[in-house]
């Protein structure tokens, strides 16, 4: 069966006719800021940390860079086109029908299996404060919170990512201050092994190097996961209200993000305690709380990875669900999935989005808890992939423009097209190392079977006009529209 080439109408489920345009610049700021706060940081970090060291400051620097030419370029295409689909249907536009296929539906399901595992986090999260409920209610509860959220309107989502991003932003800068305070003051818990810019460097911890360069080299696939979900910015461009100035100066903090959340945040930590301990003792938020003789610490941290939390699902609903609200204009989803409700909302997407994450709350009863490196590794190969395709559809646009003689963009990638090709290579060495080292070698063979998958749904399960390439419109010089069925100029 393949999908429908006509589109369902809004009018059809008594609905808008568009989107919502109620994300104000506010929401967008926030959500940014949040995109970069997740369990990758509250978390993933230690691990990153005992693999890498100190050294993983470097790493983190560097994947920072290679994510903001990733988001400039994403950013210079959505300005270009401020559509909800995003980068699915870039890929669409610019590399072809298969690959914007592709691309959206890994991006989709990559939300789905992320939002699998943070409602399960989320049971986990409470049940520190009332671990004689079940954890299936509190799974439950928040299915319906969060699709309730979805369904009210945009600018409702935006406003909780608003003030879930609030809690998660000042979790951090007061970790950040509180280390310095103990680092410049000094207090009971402090450790003695850890004295300031010097304890990065310490050779009786092995230096700032301590597992040589395999050790820095094998943290990457943990750093670059810690940055997964940062795309989100661009598939809000369809209900921004002004995407033209919230994007780039969304885009544009970036690295003043990197610099402060990840690189300033875990600096300040193996300031303050040697970084060859901060595995075993934690979260990295309880070793700056416990050091400043906070006796709550661990509720303090209860709180903002619940907030993480919820913030977490409620992004992967909103974006798994626009991708396939774009995925349906361009006829590559079931056509239900373009039905918009008075509000402004794709409603369909909201509830297959929360159907599959209560089969996955049943499934996950059932199957081993094994299932969940199966998990992180399709997230992890499907963060890449989506990034590929970003930066692969750029170059693409730009051949375009200068080819069809358009006119240049209004925010265009830094340093072209070094930078650009430069972050390739690096994505490309991502790649290599989740098939060197054995504990990430499943998402190499999880990730080629799924897109094998999709390859196979596409020739048999889209139709016609699925088949065609996207014309966009360009908001910086009209692209002509293509009959359907027609042949791109480009493309001949």
């Amino acid at each position: 069966m393949t999908y429908s080439d006509t589109p369902g109408t809004a009018e059809a489920a008594g609905g808008a006719t568009a989107l919502s345009r109620g994300l104000t610049a506010r929401h967008i700021r926030f959500m940014a800021l949040g995109s970069a706060i997740g369990t990758g940081l509250f978390y993933g970090s230690a691990a990153a940390i005992e693999k890498a060291g100190p050294s993983v400051l470097l790493a983190y620097l560097i994947a920072g860079a290679a994510v903001f030419i990733v988001m400039r370029a994403l950013g210079e295409m959505t300005v270009r086109h401020p559509i909800s689909g995003s980068f699915g249907q870039f890929a669409n536009r610019y590399l072809g029908a298969r690959w914007g296929f592709i691309t959206g539906w890994t991006y989709a399901f990559e939300m789905i299996i992320v939002a699998l595992a943070d409602v399960t986090a989320f049971g986990v999260y409470m049940g520190f404060w009332y671990p004689d409920v079940p954890r299936w209610i509190w799974v439950l509860a928040v299915i319906f919170f969060i699709a309730a959220i979805n369904l009210l309107g945009v600018r409702v989502f935006g406003e909780l990512e608003f003030w879930l991003a609030l809690v998660k932003v000042s979790a951090v800068i007061a970790m950040i201050v509180g280390g310095i305070a103990i680092i410049v003051f000094g207090f009971q818990n402090q450790s003695p092994d850890a004295s300031g810019i010097g304890a990065l460097f310490d050779p009786a911890t092995g230096g700032f190097f301590p597992h040589g360069a395999e050790g820095f080299v094998a943290c990457f696939a943990i750093v670059v996961f810690a940055f997964g979900g940062i795309e989100i910015i661009g598939i809000t461009a369809g209900e921004a209200q002004n995407p033209k100035k919230v994007i780039p100066q969304a885009i544009n903090s970036v690295p003043a993000r990197v610099l402060l959340f990840y690189v300033g945040a875990l600096a300040v930590i193996m300031m303050v305690r040697p970084w060859n301990t901060i595995g075993a003792e934690g979260s990295p938020f309880v070793t700056i709380f416990d050091g400043l003789g906070i006796p709550a610490a661990p509720h303090v941290l209860n709180f903002v990875v619940i907030s993480a939390a919820l913030s977490a699902i409620n992004s992967d609903v909103f974006g798994a669900g626009r991708m396939i609200y774009g995925l349906a204009q361009q006829h590559q989803a079931p056509a239900a999935f373009t039905r918009i409700s008075k509000s402004g909302v794709p409603w369909m997407t909201v509830v297959v989005m929360m159907c599959a994450l209560g089969v996955g709350v049943i499934l996950n009863a059932v199957i081993p808890e094994d299932v969940f490196v199966i998990i992180a590794s399709i997230a992890t190969f499907a963060t890449v992939w989506v990034w590929l395709m970003i930066v692969a559809s750029h170059l693409s646009m730009k051949r375009t423009i200068r080819r069809e003689g358009l006119l240049p963009s209004e925010f265009p990638v830094p340093l072209w097209p070094v930078a650009s090709w430069l972050t390739v290579g690096f994505l490309v060495f991502v790649v290599g190392l989740l098939c060197w080292f054995e504990d990430t070698r499943v998402a190499i063979v999880v990730g080629v079977i799924w897109l094998a998958v999709l390859t196979a749904a596409y020739q048999f399960a889209v139709g016609r006009s699925g088949k065609d390439r996207a014309e966009l419109q360009d908001e910086t010089a009209p692209i002509r529209i293509i009959p359907v069925g027609d042949t791109p100029p480009h493309a001949r």
